[in-house]
């Protein structure tokens, strides 16, 4: 536990929203802190994540944290189980997680190595849990041992606590706070360095951390980078392991992802039985990384016995008479110092290292210089490209080496970048003759000029394509609108305040309305990031549910009034301002009425999240809803049970509810106020939100003047 200071968002002893009494700092991280909290109604221990106050009202980190809640689906007992956010009086948004008891593996390393049997029935555990993840296209990218805990010490009761930058890698999603490397970089599989991540650099990360922590100690990832850059492209030293460990440890941290086991059931496969190891994979992604293990030698072929019979290709003839020609000249010429002195390498292929797969990585990141890092054929190409990055005031460190390359490869990563100098931000990545561009302009003109250049992909030999993207400096609404008008699915999405000349680099985009589930408010961000690039999003969208949109479309556009609505949990006959009720739980229901409101009628119903209305009042039960007679005499403020209590119920026959687990979440309260009754009949006590719907639909459209207000309030049901 840690110390709290006057600075924290919680302090021992607060109770949050009714319900969680604080009871102990777990631990501070970059944007949240982690508390360890008691329900003041169950008694069950919770960990509560809180967003620091700085990104509490940043919707890039809220986003975030709503993307972790979606994690709750996964149902794995090595996966810990998520709830909901939830946002204090204060402003604090903190997310519900299920407290796990017991030692995490970054204190087991720092007590020295654990064996390797323990270590493989961690690995089957946590395996599991990351198959579950997986299966649904959610990768943790962050796997480290603070991050694993083995509940009650117990090897095999790990427990993956920690999904919060977890990627969703359905097509089309992205990184939610910018771009920037995620994971530890003592874990981090080698081709997180420049943004790629899938499933296999779980595998590599979770074998990375195994193999720490049978040493009991920290991999060594260097003092700077560079260094960094060049440990990571090294296969970690397992000696010493025991096998099947170490073999196990070997074909989960392989540098280059194609080459490990390819899916975590691979890692499950080998564990059942290590004699049956899965194949690998030759084909390289040229994002894979930023740079690679130093090149290995080339090695000569061994030589062949002579067999005139034979014929010999002409690839070999061709080289032959070439070689002969050559050497002619350099002779006749008196030209032998030029060859010795490296002169005709270019022409000659001098012998270099052989790199494997063969990269080359130059880009132009966002305020910061260019770079190329990787392999070159020759010295030429090297000088060539060097010359081209110290013109930019860039830096090259490029390393000569023989590869599986084309003879044009040098002429056509040269004709490849040209284009790209107009570019805010670009990058090329190359891998033996597969190449992809990225790049980012705000003119026009360039974008339609690139877009033209590389519409028949990328020059010469060059496989692969360019993704070009056009960001207006000053970002017109009608790029969005479209954006808001797809995704509404609860009425309509507005752009609020617009800016005349549109959304500047540093003008928020703020949208207002109402959705109907928390994807669509995620999708929504995705969408408007895509087209927004780092200009801050601002979505004050209020997650509904689909019955309460369909009501919402039909309800008319009356006035708020000082109607209130007030919840008690009729159990123990307590205030419940916060509208949360829990499973068992009986919600009791009070309408306001303020001094003002005499006459009319009350119209009550609550929208259920199962597709139900359910009538307050008036219902069959309870017919008259005029104001007058509600008030039974009372002057001033007046109080209009309409849901109640189960003991309350049982005397008088009135409606009253108690929480169960068939359908839980939110809820709407709607009190209309109108000066003639809403319906020609009486509705029954429960029906369709369809059929509400339409009866609503219907009436409005011949009497709507007669509502002079309509107040609503959420009522939320959950799981302790």
């Amino acid at each position: 536990m840690l110390e709290s200071r006057v600075t924290d968002a919680f302090q021992p002893g607060d109770l949050l929203n009714n319900t969680y009494r604080i009871e102990a700092l777990l631990g501070r991280g970059g944007t949240s802190d982690v508390y360890r909290a008691r329900s003041e109604i169950s008694g069950r221990l919770m960990a509560l994540k809180v967003l620091k106050t700085e990104f509490s009202g940043n919707d890039d980190y809220l986003v975030l944290l709503t993307r972790e809640e979606e994690i709750r689906e996964i149902r794995h007992d090595a996966v810990v189980r998520y709830s909901e956010n939830h946002r204090t009086q204060e402003g604090h948004v903190y997310l519900l997680m299920d407290y796990v008891e017991g030692p995490g593996l970054d204190k087991k390393l720092t007590q020295g190595p654990m064996s390797a049997d323990d270590l493989m029935t961690i690995c089957r555990r946590v395996s599991g849990g990351l198959q579950a993840a997986h299966n649904r296209n959610i990768v943790h990218r962050d796997l480290s041992p603070d991050n694993i805990i083995l509940r009650s010490g117990d090897p095999g009761q790990a427990v993956i606590i920690d999904f919060g930058i977890a990627k969703d890698t359905n097509p089309g999603a992205e990184t939610i706070v910018g771009n920037e490397f995620a994971g530890k970089y003592a874990y981090a599989a080698p081709e997180q360095l420049s943004g790629n991540t899938d499933a296999r650099s779980d595998i590599y990360s979770l074998g990375a951390l195994l193999l720490a922590n049978f040493r009991g100690a920290s991999p060594d990832i260097g003092a700077n980078p560079m260094e960094v850059v060049r440990k990571k492209g090294e296969v970690l030293d397992t000696n010493g392991l025991p096998e099947p460990f170490k073999t196990l440890i070997d074909k989960m941290t392989a540098p280059e992802p194609d080459k490990r086991m390819q899916s975590i059931d691979d890692v499950l496969a080998f564990l059942d039985d290590p004699k049956a190891a899965p194949p690998s994979v030759d084909t390289i992604d040229p994002d894979a990384t930023v740079i690679m293990p130093p090149p290995r030698k080339a090695q000569p072929e061994p030589p062949k016995p002579a067999n005139k019979s034979a014929p010999a290709t002409e690839a070999k003839k061709s080289r032959s008479g070439l070689m002969a020609a050559l050497l002619a000249i350099l002779l006749i010429a008196g030209g032998a110092g030029g060859y010795f002195g490296g002169a005709f390498d270019d022409i000659l292929n001098k012998e270099y290292p052989l790199a494997d797969p063969f990269l080359l990585i130059v880009e132009k990141p966002v305020d910061a210089p260019v770079r190329a890092v990787g392999y070159v054929p020759t010295e030429q190409m090297r000088d060539d490209l060097a010359g081209l990055m110290s013109d930019q005031s860039g830096s090259a460190e490029l390393t000569l080496a023989t590869g599986d390359i084309s003879e044009s490869w040098s002429r056509d990563v040269l004709a490849a970048l040209a284009p790209l100098a107009d570019l805010e931000e670009w990058r090329l990545a190359v891998s033996n003759n597969r190449g992809q561009i990225s790049g980012i302009t705000s003119d026009s003109a360039t974008y339609d000029r690139l877009t033209i250049a590389f519409a028949n992909g990328l020059p010469g030999t060059l496989t692969g394509a360019a993704d070009i993207r056009y960001e207006p400096v000053f970002l017109p609404a009608a790029m969005l609108r479209p954006i808001l008008q797809n995704r509404a699915d609860c009425g309509p999405l507005d752009l609020g305040s617009v800016p005349t000349v549109g959304y500047g680099p540093q003008t928020p985009i703020t949208v207002t309305g109402r959705v109907a589930e928390t994807a669509t408010r995620i999708g929504l961000f995705d969408a408007l990031r895509a087209t927004a690039g780092e200009r801050k999003i601002i979505l004050d969208v209020e997650v509904l549910n689909p019955t309460l949109c369909l009501i919402e479309k039909n309800l008319p556009d009356a006035p708020e009034s000082n109607i209130g609505i007030a919840f008690t949990v009729g159990d123990r006959d307590e205030p419940n301002p916060s509208g949360r009720f829990f499973v068992g739980e009986n919600p009791v229901i009070d309408i306001t009425l303020p001094a003002d409101v005499t006459d009319g009628y009350l119209t009550v119903s609550i929208l259920d999240v199962s597709g139900n209305v359910f009538h307050l009042l008036p219902n069959i039960n309870r017919q008259d809803n005029l104001v007058s007679a509600l008030r039974s005499g009372q002057d001033g403020t007046a109080y209009v049970r309409v849901a109640y209590s189960l003991a309350e119920a049982a005397s008088n026959g009135r409606l009253a509810f108690r929480v169960d687990d068939s359908t839980l979440g939110k809820s709407k309260v709607i009190v209309l106020h109108s000066a003639e009754p809403l319906f020609d009949v009486m509705r029954p006590t429960s029906e369709s939100a369809l059929g509400f719907a339409e009866a609503l639909k219907e009436h409005f459209e011949k009497n709507n003047s007669s509502i002079q207000s309509l107040d609503s309030r959420l009522l939320v049901t959950a799981k302790p």
